[in-house]
């Protein structure tokens, strides 16, 4: 399973911008979409996550500006970023708990990230 993430680039502190994310591959179903980022320096750490049900997480940090949504039919997870801060650059990874086949365990994959960069 590939995950392509994309959308990432340089904005201005109160900007916005809108990742996205495609699974491709061997596919039989995804639990779990979410985006994680790293800033340097720092550990990895989650953004936001959508269960395939519905139920949503966010970091305290991204709270009322980012939100998460996908679409299942397209295997894709989106990261609207609004009001972004200067605190927010990093590289974004998202990451999709898989299914691949209808007897098999989840598996966890990632994508190769992109870089969000807000300037000041």
């Amino acid at each position: 399973v590939q995950l392509q993430a994309s959308g990432g680039g340089l904005v201005q502190a109160g900007g916005s911008l809108r990742l996205s994310c495609v699974a491709s591959g061997t596919i039989f179903s995804i639990n779990r979409m979410g985006w994680y980022r790293q800033a340097p320096g720092k550990q990895r750490e989650l953004v936001a996550s959508i269960h395939a049900a519905g139920f949503i997480n966010y970091a305290d940090s991204v709270k009322g500006r980012f939100t998460i949504s996908r679409d299942n039919a397209k295997n894709t997870v989106y990261l609207q970023m609004n009001s972004l801060k200067p605190e927010d650059t990093a590289v974004y990874y998202c990451n999709a708990d898989v299914q691949n086949y209808s007897w098999s365990i989840n598996r966890a994959y990632w994508g190769q990230g992109t870089l969000v960069t807000v300037s000041s």
